[in-house]
C-alpha cells in the first residue's frame, strides 16, 4: 500500500476543500480520489473526513492527523532536491523575530550558523510588532503564541520555561509568595504587548489545568528588560522567560519563585513560553529556511 500516496491525497482533499477539487489538481478522478481515502481512514481506522453529497467535514481525528501530516509531501520533496543538488546554501536570509528572543538567543547563535553556512548572507529584524512576510520580504519569522495568524504557517520549535522571580531585597521586605493566589497582594511588573496592548497572563499549571491569576501591576511596560531591570532593583515580583531571567538569577540579582511547588498537595508550574517558527506559505520553506529551522531546532 502506498500510505504516502493516500496521505498526499488527503491533504489535498482538505487544502481543496472538496474532493472533486483535489481531483482536479491532482489529474486524477473523484472516484479514485474518494477510494484513496477510504483506504487511508481503513488503514488507520478512523474517520478523517465526514463527507456527505453536499458537504465535507474534517472530523477531530482527521484534524490532528492533518496538522501531523500536513508537511510530509514538502519535507518530501524538499529531502529529493537536497539528495539531487549539490550546490551549496547560498544568497539572503531574512529573519524576523521578538526582541528579546532575537537578543538574548538568537544573536548569540549567528556566527555558529554562519560558520555553517558561510554563503548566506542574514538580515535579522528584531522588533515586537506585526511583521508582513510578504512586504517586509521576511523570510522567517520566530514567534511566540500570541503572535500567531491564520494567514502564517507556524511550526513549534522549542517550549522554553517562564520564570518567576524577584529581587531578594523585595522579598524580603515584602514577603516571599508562597502560592500563586498571592500574588494578587505583591507588586506585579508586567508586560504589556506593543501590538494590542493586552498583558500577557501569568498562567500557572495546577494539577495539569491552566490558571491565570489575578495580577496587582504596580510597573508597566513594553520592554521586557525594563521590566527586568526594575525587577533586579527591588521593585516587585515578574515572570520572565528563562534565556531572560537565568543570567540575573545566577548572579545573585533575581531570587527564582514557585520551584517545584507542592503546596497544599497541588503540583504548581509555569505554563512554558511556546516558541513557533513561521513562514507565509508552503513555498516559503526552501532549503535555506529549513536549514536554519533545523538548526534553531538543534541548538534551543
Amino acid at each position: 500500500m502506498d500510505v504516502l500516496g493516500l496521505i498526499s491525497n488527503f491533504i489535498r482533499v482538505v487544502e481543496n476543500g472538496s474532493i472533486a477539487a483535489a481531483a482536479r489538481a491532482k489529474g486524477m478522478s473523484p472516484a479514485a480520489v474518494s477510494q484513496s481515502l477510504s483506504r487511508l481512514e481503513t488503514h488507520l481506522g478512523v474517520r478523517l473526513i465526514s463527507r456527505t453529497t453536499r458537504s465535507m467535514t474534517l472530523t477531530e481525528n482527521g484534524k490532528r492527523y492533518f496538522e501531523k501530516v500536513r508537511h510530509i509531501p514538502h519535507d518530501i520533496e524538499l529531502a529529493s532536491q537536497a539528495a539531487a543538488s549539490e550546490t551549496k546554501l547560498q544568497g539572503p536570509l531574512c529573519i524576523a523575530t521578538t526582541a528579546a528572543f532575537g537578543r538574548y538567543v538568537i544573536a548569540p547563535l549567528m556566527p555558529a550558523f554562519k560558520a555553517s553556512f558561510p554563503d548566506i548572507d542574514i538580515e535579522l529584524i528584531s522588533t515586537d510588532r506585526n511583521v508582513n512576510h510578504r512586504l517586509e520580504g521576511v523570510d522567517v519569522s520566530i514567534r511566540i503564541e500570541a503572535q500567531l495568524n491564520d494567514q502564517l504557517i507556524a511550526r513549534k520549535i522549542a517550549s522554553l520555561p517562564f520564570i518567576f522571580c524577584a529581587a531578594q531585597a523585595y522579598l524580603d521586605r515584602a514577603g516571599t509568595p508562597q502560592t500563586p493566589e498571592e500574588l494578587s497582594q505583591h507588586a506585579c511588573l508586567v508586560f504589556r504587548y506593543p501590538t494590542d496592548g493586552r498583558f500577557l497572563p501569568w498562567t500557572f499549571m495546577v494539577n495539569g489545568q491552566p490558571v491565570n491569576v489575578k495580577l496587582n501591576p504596580k510597573f508597566i511596560s513594553d520592554d521586557i528588560d525594563i521590566i527586568a531591570k526594575i525587577a533586579a532593583n527591588g521593585g516587585g515580583v515578574t515572570r520572565l522567560a528563562s534565556f531572560v531571567a537565568q543570567p540575573l538569577i545566577d548572579s545573585g540579582q533575581l531570587t527564582p519563585l514557585f520551584c517545584s511547588d507542592h503546596s497544599n498537595g497541588n503540583h504548581v508550574e509555569s505554563l512554558p513560553m511556546n516558541i513557533y517558527a513561521c513562514v507565509n506559505e508552503r513555498s516559503a520553506l526552501n532549503s535555506k529556511v529549513r536549514a536554519f529551522i533545523a538548526f534553531l531546532e538543534a541548538e534551543i
